[in-house]
């Protein structure tokens, strides 16, 4: 017989890990400006939630201020089982469903969460882009965003790539060096 993992602070760790295993991230549609809100409950309930933002400029009448923004309006990601967790995902108010094909929560895939993520900690100036369905995919071979891949586009003469979370038909941008990416 395997040997069973010992338990730590109450938790089997054979039970997490199967458990682990078993999530996915998939993209949770909300009411609109309610997305701060659910990330925040989400959060309480011990869900995980990733709410990408981008800093804006709004004016007011008064002033000017610097505001963040969801990335990707009315949509946010969680990381669960979607089996055990799906009921407590959408209690939040605001939250109103999973993205679906065919019937059943489409996951989001893993390097596509991971290349926003790393790109909205990185120090590169990024904002919302239209979504791409034509474009030369590249590579990112160095900098901040290496391994990310993405469609290489050009906008006032700098080159920029485009990285699309596919399922909700949504993209960020971000201003790359020419030498750094490669054709895939």
């Amino acid at each position: 017989m395997g040997a069973r993992q010992p338990a730590v602070d109450g938790f089997n760790l054979d039970a997490l890990l199967f458990r682990s295993s078993m999530s996915s991230w998939y993209a949770l549609y909300t009411r609109p400006r309610h997305e701060k809100q659910v990330l925040e409950d989400l959060t309480k309930r011990g869900i995980e939630a990733f709410l990408p933002t981008y800093k804006v400029r709004r004016r007011w009448s008064d002033r000017y201020k610097i505001v963040e923004e969801p990335l990707f309006k009315n949509y946010l990601f969680v990381n669960i089982d979607y089996d055990r967790r799906h009921y407590e995902t959408l209690r939040p108010y605001g939250a109103v469903t999973f993205v679906m094909f065919d019937g059943k929560p489409a996951p989001v895939p893993d390097g596509e969460i991971d290349s926003i993520r790393r790109l909205v900690t990185s120090e590169l100036p990024y904002n919302p882009h239209p979504y791409l369905k034509v474009g030369r995919r590249v590579h990112v071979r160095s900098g901040p965003l290496e391994g990310c891949e993405g469609i290489l586009t050009r906008k006032k003469g700098l080159t920029r790539i485009v990285l699309s979370i596919q399922l909700l038909q949504q993209s960020v941008s971000a201003e790359v060096d020419a030498d750094c990416v490669a054709p895939i």
